[in-house]
């Protein structure tokens, strides 16, 4: 097998307990975890040096659609500026630069109404400053490629749900209501016979293991 070193920041977006639960196991399966912020290039070039990282899976962000509205400044320095410092530090590894992956999303394709997705679809109208800024990731990934040649594949998620996930998320919230017995939220848009309706992709978190350790 493969050493694994983590990295997280532990910040206190939703509930620090169920990180920390996240990060007990983390280590009890053999990796190595470090508390930092990827935003951190410092830390980051020692880490790839020391580790010789030769595979990256960047997976940090700051998450959440609605959030994003009230605090779009944060959503700038972690999704993008974190992303820079990330491979910037990647480009610098010699001899053998490491292989990135990093999360986009899939709200980069906004309001494209062509079903399914694809990854040829036009992406130059997100409609969150979530989207806006994993847009921006995926044209700076492209960059360091073009530029440095660095191996960067970006992977869009589909709403990732799962054991341990984010208690923001919609699949926990309706647990929660069920179980307490209160009304589910639900959030339509207008439709065209003015019903209004929502569809939305989920993708179980096993689905998201494998297909990052396949890219």
């Amino acid at each position: 097998g493969h050493g694994v070193v983590g990295i997280d920041n532990m910040n206190n977006y939703y509930d620090i307990r169920l990180k920390v639960l996240r990060r007990r196991l983390i280590e009890r399966a053999g990796a190595t975890f470090i508390q930092g912020d990827v935003c951190n290039g410092t830390l980051i070039g020692r880490i790839l040096r020391e580790f010789r990282v030769t595979h990256i899976l960047h997976l940090a962000a700051q998450a959440g659609v609605r959030y994003s509205k009230i605090n779009p400044v944060t959503y700038g320095e972690a999704n993008v500026m974190c992303t820079i410092r990330l491979l910037e530090q990647a480009k610098m590894v010699k001899p053998v630069q490491p292989v990135v992956l990093y999360a986009s999303s899939s709200s980069v394709y906004g309001r494209n109404a062509s079903i399914p997705f694809k990854e040829s679809a036009i992406t130059n109208k997100p409609i969150s400053i979530y989207a806006a800024t994993k847009l921006a990731t995926e044209h700076v990934a492209h960059a360091y490629h073009s530029l440095y040649n660095l191996r960067v594949t970006g992977l869009r998620f589909f709403t990732v749900y799962g054991p341990m996930g984010r208690p923001d998320m919609a699949a926990w919230m309706w647990a929660k209501n069920i179980s307490n017995g209160e009304a589910l939220t639900l959030y339509e848009v207008p439709s065209s016979d003015g019903q209004g309706e929502l569809l939305r992709d989920f993708t179980f978190i096993d689905d998201i293991v494998a297909g990052g350790g396949l890219g």
